[in-house]
């Protein structure tokens, strides 16, 4: 029996059409993924089956019965729940705070002790290991990923649809994550799932149904496909995983860190070069000083102690203006906090960080004409896909908006480019175009500082890697003279 029909879904937004006749077939107690490249149309359908979107035409059925007048409202009485994206949590509350919201347990008052118990059962049945009395704020990215899993549990979910659940989780937490999808499943629930990550297609899923512009292209079991065979089949033609590092000698150092201590409590101090030409990998499970690596080099947090010298110049003190100015192209971790703005246009998306700069301003007024001229030809050179320029960038896939922010960053020229997360959330013909632009820009002879939580886009691109843990660089040596068995062990904390 199927537990989730959609047949024919056809969805526009005035002349873009983002789903063309798709058809989703997922049987009960299977996990289904939905693959698909970014803007291929997977989140806007599984919008369209949790009711957030009302399609153009087509029939959705949950558990062999049609669904009218679909919303987000009956989607939980047909006991379906989502969990987006981008985490929609108050930071301010426990954890079993924000699980009960909307369906508080007491008659006139929040019952918080019968609360606590039902929401902690749940999370040990699930094998979630949390403390449901914990601030959402003290928890890690991949802890607050399984809170939103349980606020669709305890809403009585039998049917669960994920969107991109691995995109921000570290190595570790895949693996923890992937393991509470078998538990679920194991308990009855209905898994549809959004990722790119083709080798986790592999580990889990029974069933995939491949997206291609907005139409359902193929449904077929994934004992069936190789690696290679779904990539294929998600871009429409070979994909080539033979991309190679050139040898090339680096040239002289352009970023300088000096005994900067990252952590307050860092038994050790951060030191290490950058040179032009080489990209240097950080390593490291996540939440164990690369975001205060980023900040500090950013000049978003006081380095209270050491020194960052970039092209000669000691910027330690310098605002993120003069650096970036001195020659920072900026990649960042968090682009819904550091990089777009999601209610503005593509094209005003562009002028941020050149607001000031003589190429978009002259005499206080913006060149419209330039900017307008420069950023279709940004768009079209680094296949940033949308209707035209002016539309919400907020409303494109998270890899288009990726990959405007770096065409943005490229674009400036900079001789130091610090690329956090790059190819997060992105599809594998996204992550090829992206490491093929960073090793243009290594042969172009700019500096770069990658810090990725995927190990396999360390090894791949960096010359030479450090392994942070807690704030400490436990190792830094060249690239071939690590195993990445030897690199997993320092991310663990086993030193050499």
């Amino acid at each position: 029996m199927y537990a989730v029909e959609m047949i024919g879904i056809t969805k526009r937004f005035g002349d873009f059409t983002a789903n063309n006749k798709v058809n989703l077939l997922v049987e009960k107690g299977e996990i289904h993924c939905l693959l698909g490249e970014n803007g291929a149309g997977k989140t806007t359908l599984m919008n369209v089956l949790f009711g957030l979107y009302k399609p153009e035409e087509g029939t959705v059925r949950i558990n062999g019965k049609t669904v009218e007048n679909h919303s987000s409202r009956n989607a939980f009485h047909l006991g379906l729940g989502m969990v987006h994206q981008h985490f929609m949590l108050v930071d301010a509350l426990t954890i079993w705070e924000n699980v009960i919201i909307g369906n508080e347990l007491g008659k006139f008052t929040i019952n918080e002790k019968e609360s606590i118990h039902a929401v902690q059962a749940l999370a040990d049945q699930y094998n979630f290991d949390l403390d449901v009395t914990q601030k959402v704020s003290e928890l890690s990215v991949g802890k607050k990923q399984r809170v939103e899993i349980l606020k669709t549990l305890y809403r009585g979910a039998n049917i669960i649809i994920l969107d991109e659940p691995t995109a921000v989780l570290s190595p570790p937490e895949v693996l923890q994550l992937l393991d509470i999808l078998r538990d679920m499943k194991s308990e009855g629930k209905t898994i549809v799932f959004i990722t790119h990550k083709l080798n986790e297609i592999k580990v889990v899923a029974d069933h995939v149904t491949v997206l291609r512009a907005g139409e359902s292209v193929e449904t077929c079991a994934v004992a069936d496909k190789s690696v290679t065979d779904l990539a294929n089949m998600m871009v429409g033609h070979e994909v080539s995983f033979d991309q190679k590092r050139e040898d090339q000698v680096p040239g002289e150092v352009v970023l300088s860190l000096r005994n900067v201590r990252l952590l307050p409590n860092a038994q050790n101090t951060v030191s290490f070069d950058i040179r032009a030409g080489e990209i240097v990998g950080i390593a490291g499970v996540e939440d164990n000083g690369q975001q205060q690596l980023e900040e500090m080099i950013m000049g978003f947090t006081k380095c209270k102690e050491g020194s960052i010298v970039l092209l000669g110049d000691d910027i330690t003190k310098w605002n993120t203006k003069k650096r970036c100015a001195k020659g920072i192209g900026y990649i960042p971790s968090d682009r819904l906090k550091r990089a777009i703005l999601s209610g503005f246009s593509i094209v005003d998306n562009y002028l941020l960080g050149s607001q000031f700069s003589a190429e978009y301003v002259s005499h206080g007024l913006i060149k419209k004409k330039h900017l307008l001229e420069r950023t279709k030809a940004l768009m079209k050179s680094f296949d940033v896909r949308a209707v035209d320029e002016n539309q919400s960038i907020g409303s494109l896939s998270g890899g288009n908006q990726q990959k405007m922010v770096l065409s943005r960053a490229v674009a400036k020229g900079a001789d130091f480019v610090i690329a956090c997360q790059p190819v997060r959330g992105l599809d594998i013909g996204a992550i090829q175009y992206i490491h093929e632009i960073l090793l243009d820009l290594r042969r172009q002879g700019k500096a770069i500082l990658l810090i990725s939580a995927e190990l396999t886009d360390i090894r791949k691109l960096s010359d030479r890697i450090a392994v942070l843990y807690k704030g400490e660089v436990l190792a830094l040596k060249k690239n071939e003279d690590y195993t990445t068995e030897a690199i997993g062990l320092l991310m663990a904390g086993q030193k050499e």
